[in-house]
């Protein structure tokens, strides 16, 4: 699959559980990290943005385990992203590279609040689609 943004990455000891694999919450900061990222690639601040009144927010989170990772695993973060009318819907998926097996796959949407009000867009991002 060919994707807009990747990420690579690696797992920390303290992000497994009891069981050695990474915990699953850390998959959402694995994935806020890499829509982070990908933003600041495109010359974007989720920062500048706040100090203007426009705040991006997740929505809504789906998220499918598939392979676990473990610590020390290097893993390859994903993604693309489109508009669908007020949403901007990010899809996210997490390889591990030893074996390029699926790991994660997920969708996030988010919604833009300029001054608290639910907006349809923000332009910045808007042409980041185009």
């Amino acid at each position: 699959m060919e994707y807009r943004y990747t990420l690579p990455m690696k797992v920390r000891d303290y992000e497994c559980d009891l069981q050695g694999i990474v915990n699953n919450a850390n998959y959402l900061h694995y994935t806020e990290h890499t829509r982070h990222e990908f933003i600041l690639s495109e010359g974007i601040s989720f920062s500048d943005l706040h100090e203007r009144g426009i705040d991006c927010v997740v929505a809504r989170i789906t998220l499918s385990y598939k392979t676990p990772l473990r610590s020390g695993d290097e893993f390859l973060s994903c993604l693309n992203v489109e508009k669908e009318r007020a949403r901007y819907v990010f899809y996210q998926d997490i390889y591990r590279l030893s074996d390029r097996k699926l790991a994660m796959r997920a969708t996030v949407d988010i919604v833009c609040l300029v001054n608290g009000k639910l907006v349809v867009g923000v332009q910045e991002l808007d042409d980041l689609l185009r």
